[in-house]
């Protein structure tokens, strides 16, 4: 007896669903039947809103955060502090801009160095930055690089290429808010004690 499944048009709306990361099959299945059956849902809305942000968000020439113009919203903000911070992706600077406590600017590498996954200097946008701190008359590069290994080869390779040129800094890390000794690995534990300041 043939196995009983959904029509195929669901069945493909489930696959390209289980294509998006962080999705596995179940989530996808539960996504495209509400979707499908519930009645605030608006898949032509979804389908319009994914093909609009497709085609006008682009990489911010400058910056490489996200922009719908020539330059995005940072870039293009006149009163920004001369300084510069460096993040991994373009996501990373949300959460520095909903904290409010930098007023600069940001460069995104677009990755970090990563042997294992042939991700070499050429792949990320180092020359860019280099431009940036000739040209903009930084007063500093502040490094907001992962704490990982990758992230530290990271952050000392772009110390070398931007030494002497400007200052350089890299964001303090230790210990989260609420969390306990028994849970930090070493390497945490070392940046909260050297980054330590007096109380």
């Amino acid at each position: 007896m043939a196995r009983i499944d959904y029509p195929e048009s669901v069945g493909s709306l489930v696959e390209q669903l289980k294509a998006l990361p962080g999705i596995g099959p179940r989530s996808a299945e539960r996504i495209a039947i509400w979707l499908l059956q519930h009645p605030k849902s608006d898949p032509a809305a979804l389908a319009g809103a994914l093909t609009t942000a497709r085609e006008e968000v682009t990489s911010c020439p400058t910056c490489g955060f996200f922009a719908t113009a020539s330059q995005c919203a940072v870039c293009d903000h006149p009163n920004r502090e001369k300084t510069l911070c460096v993040v991994e992706q373009p996501t990373d600077v949300l959460p520095m801009e909903r904290s409010g406590v930098f007023k600069g600017r940001y460069h995104c590498l677009g990755g970090r160095l990563s042997p294992l996954d042939n991700v070499t200097p050429d792949d990320l946008r180092l020359a860019g930055l280099v431009r940036r701190v000739d040209e903009e008359g930084l007063s500093e590069v502040i490094l907001a690089l992962g704490a990982d290994v990758e992230g530290e080869a990271t952050a000392s390779y772009i110390s070398d290429l931007l030494r002497g040129k400007c200052r350089i800094s890299r964001l303090a890390q230790g210990l989260p808010v609420g969390g306990g000794l028994e849970h930090a690995d070493a390497l945490t534990l070392a940046r909260a004690f050297e980054g330590r300041r007096e109380h």
